[in-house]
């Protein structure tokens, strides 16, 4: 399992794009947010943690 802090993810619409472009690069990944704590924790099939987090900053958010 991977871990993100998302300090920028701030609503539900945040937590569905995040969601999305997660999938997008590994549609059988398993995401679970924790909007309050900005955590973001996918378990992944095939995608690697750095192509993970390229795509969330793709998606206009700050993975660390």
């Amino acid at each position: 399992m991977i871990r993100f802090d998302i300090q920028d993810m701030t609503c539900g619409h945040c937590a569905s794009t995040i969601t999305r472009a997660v999938r997008a690069e590994d549609p059988q990944a398993r995401v679970h947010i924790d909007l309050a704590a900005h955590r973001v924790d996918v378990e992944q099939t095939t995608a690697s943690a750095e192509e993970l987090r390229a795509a969330i900053q793709d998606a206009g958010y700050t993975p660390v």
